[in-house]
């Protein structure tokens, strides 16, 4: 059986539990239980990964099993039961690491058990990992390997250190990448030192909004966190955003803070930063630093700016020139659409307004005008411009009536030609 199999099984064990449990599990306490996390996942071959993207030529198939990971079970894991090696196919087998999480904690773990049940994709790399300062003593004895875990549909990114005892006198060579021992059952054994996680791995935020960027860690007992760094990378540029380092903090962005020192230390290290504007837009790193280790996630933070409107008389020239102004936005794309309504009929889509060129002010937000020529007929009509834009959860509507030339008065606005706007959230996480 291979690991497709496995899943299928662990589903079907994992439905028919949550149904028999029924509404009992409603009133039931949740308990913590330890499982093992099976993932499958590419292990990029040594020496073929330098730094870059690795490509499927470099890459071979392999196995995760995170050993007794506590999650809590609402009542669905009854009859769950524990990986084994023999469920695996004996023909061309996957590399297979054994990691023993304790007392790591292993963070959304709950997401990666239930991802395939859930129609989610985790997606699993595991590559060597070598000591920032080279530890001669260590490095004889010992190897390291770091997993990258993503979780489809925007869920969490999970980076886990590993490491791998060495046999000086029992060495094997399985695969030809790894020269490391086997455990029992042919599986290369390791233990988790050093986590990092977001589960924040996108976000969109209001122009003006405070934004909360996550990032948590776990790492075993003996080591020491000695730095956490925010950076932000925007169009080819770099600067550093927030750093802290044994105890004292720096922001390079006015009014960024980190969690108090005391949640720092029992690992979170989510950065707040208020008042956002365009420049904050980008991609955003966290990088932990340990006396040993080092790991990081990176969060894409997207600022949107949403449009006013304002619809208008460009001239008092027969017919009447109507304008639709549509200031501030951000990102680029904008759609504007116009209609005209007779008294009693239906609208109709206009199609022959024109535009101006577009202008970007200083903060970086864009403004556009639509022109259209009014034709009020003999009884008058009512023109409706129409902004479609990506930060906007409905789009702005705002209409004129255009009188008949008979009329005195040209153009009847309504509102008296104010501004619209959008009253929205200040955020909306990206799916």
């Amino acid at each position: 059986m291979g690991t497709e199999g496995w899943w299928l099984l662990l589903c079907l064990a994992l439905s028919g539990a949550a149904g028999a449990a029924g509404a009992a599990v409603d009133t039931a306490e949740r308990q913590w239980r330890a499982v093992d996390v099976v993932l499958d996942c590419f292990l990029v071959e040594e020496g073929k990964h330098h730094g870059g993207f690795a490509s499927d030529k470099n890459m071979v198939k392999a196995l995760l099993v995170l050993k007794q990971v506590p999650v809590l079970d609402d009542g669905s894991l009854e009859g769950f039961t524990d990986f084994q090696v023999s469920t695996l196919s004996k023909d061309n087998p996957p590399v297979t690491f054994e990691a023993s999480v304790s007392p790591v904690q292993i963070s959304h773990a709950e997401a990666l058990l239930h991802a395939d049940c859930s129609e989610k994709e985790v997606t699993c790399e595991i590559s060597r990992y070598f000591l920032q300062a080279r530890q001669e003593a260590a490095v004889e004895t010992a190897a390291w390997f770091i997993t990258n875990l993503q979780v489809s549909g925007g869920g969490p990114r999970i980076s886990i250190l590993m490491k791998a005892l060495r046999d000086a006198e029992n060495r094997a060579v399985m695969p030809p990448t790894l020269n490391l021992p086997l455990g029992p059952q042919g599986t290369v054994l390791t233990t988790v030192e050093f986590q990092v996680t977001t589960h924040t791995p996108s976000l969109i935020f209001q122009r003006g909004s405070s934004a909360s960027l996550h990032c948590g860690f776990s790492m075993t007992p003996g080591l020491d966190l000695t730095r956490v760094e925010w950076r932000l990378q925007h169009k080819g540029s770099g600067q550093l955003v927030y750093s802290w380092t044994t105890g004292q903090g720096q922001a390079k962005r006015e009014g960024a803070t980190l969690e108090p020192e005391q949640l720092l230390l029992a690992g979170d290290a989510s950065l707040t930063l208020p008042s956002l504007t365009l420049k904050d837009e980008g991609t955003y790193i966290c990088q932990i630093t340990t006396s040993l280790y080092q790991a990081q996630q990176i969060i894409q933070l997207h600022v949107q700016a949403s449009p006013k409107v304002r619809l208008g008389l460009a001239n008092e020239a027969l017919p009447p020139t109507l304008i639709c102004n549509i200031v501030g936005y951000y990102p680029l794309d904008v759609t504007v659409t116009w209609t005209r309504e007779e008294l009693g009929g239906a609208p109709v889509p206009v199609s022959d307004a024109s535009f101006s060129s577009l202008r970007q002010g200083a903060e970086g937000t864009y403004s556009i005008s639509s022109s259209l020529t009014a034709e009020p007929g003999s009884a008058g009509a009512t023109y409706t411009c129409q902004v479609t834009h990506i930060s906007l959860e409905e789009p702005i509507v705002t209409s004129t009536w255009a009188a008949p030339p008979a009329t005195s008065s040209k153009v009847c606005q309504d509102s008296e030609a104010l501004w619209e706007t959008a009253l929205l959230p200040p955020s909306k996480k990206k799916e």
